[in-house]
């Protein structure tokens, strides 16, 4: 196939470079990228609630609280730490009883970080100091306050053994700047041998207490009866004391009364105690 000077000059300028973008533009660019990226690592927006941490190399130098800041660029770096009211569960906390019960206990416990303590605690603990800290502190209190109680006190006086672990609990942790707003006990677990015997023992008290119940009420409705008779009995003794002709006349003329007001308007025949009576009807 011949080769003319026409293709070769038409291939030249297909093979043309294509015109560059100026370097003065590419510079410009880079510099707003890099004034963008800086300005973005000096603003920091704490939300409510939280506290800024400032590190720099590693190091601690500040706190911020809620809000607008402004740091270093691109060498400090804040941490957020939550100071508001967290939530930890223990479930299943095991635990003996000072009569040697075997108890399984959930505990809910309500607690919050002091702001001034926040970055000590940044520093020694870390952000995770509800698992390394708070989580086995209440376990230790658990254990701790339910060896001073018996199984049967634990239930009964509930309220009392809440507030004793949350007091023990309030003492370990205060080294920490962390605040125990509420310690709750959400449920008990004991052994089936002891619940068993549990329930066994409160039938025998609700008998007991009925049976009781029914006594007093006898001994009332007997009491009852003897007040009664004894009112009855004086009463006859007063009305013996107060007889008299005049009160027998009185008697009879009132029984005679009620005897004429049940007269029929016939006169008998016959009378019994022997006065004669004329038959009107022969």
């Amino acid at each position: 196939m011949p080769y003319y000077a026409e293709d070769f000059g038409r291939e030249r300028e297909i093979r043309a470079p294509r015109p560059r973008m100026p370097m003065g533009i590419l510079v410009v660019i880079a510099t707003v990228f890099i004034v963008i990226l800086t300005l973005a690592s000096m603003l920091h927006t704490i939300p409510v609630g939280h506290c800024g941490i400032v590190v720099r190399f590693g190091e601690v130098r500040n706190t911020f609280a809620s809000g607008l800041h402004v740091t270093a660029p691109l060498i400090d770096n804040v941490i957020r730490m939550d100071l508001r009211v967290r939530k930890v569960t223990v479930s299943g906390a095991s635990a003996a009883s000072k009569d040697m019960q075997d108890v399984k206990m959930d505990v809910a416990v309500n607690y919050r970080l002091q702001p001034e303590a926040a970055a000590r605690v940044y520093s020694s603990v870390g952000t995770d100091y509800d698992n390394i800290v708070v989580a086995p502190s209440i376990q230790e209190s658990v254990k701790a306050v339910t060896a001073t109680y018996s199984a049967e006190q634990l239930i009964t006086m509930r309220v009392d053994v809440s507030r004793a672990m949350e007091t023990r609990l309030s003492d370990k942790l205060a080294k920490y700047g962390i605040v125990i707003d509420a310690l709750n006990i959400v449920n008990f677990d004991f052994s089936p041998e002891f619940t068993a015997a549990i329930e066994q023992k409160q039938a025998a008290q609700q008998l007991a207490e009925k049976a009781k119940r029914d006594l007093e009420r006898i001994k009332t409705e007997a009491q009852q009866k003897v007040v009664q008779a004894q009112a009855e009995a004086d009463a006859l003794r007063i009305q013996r004391m107060d007889i008299t002709p005049d009160l027998l006349r009185l008697r009879e003329i009132e029984a005679n009364m009620k005897a004429i007001d049940k007269w029929n308007g016939q006169l008998p025949s016959v009378v019994s105690n022997a006065i004669p009576f004329i038959d009107i009807k022969k």
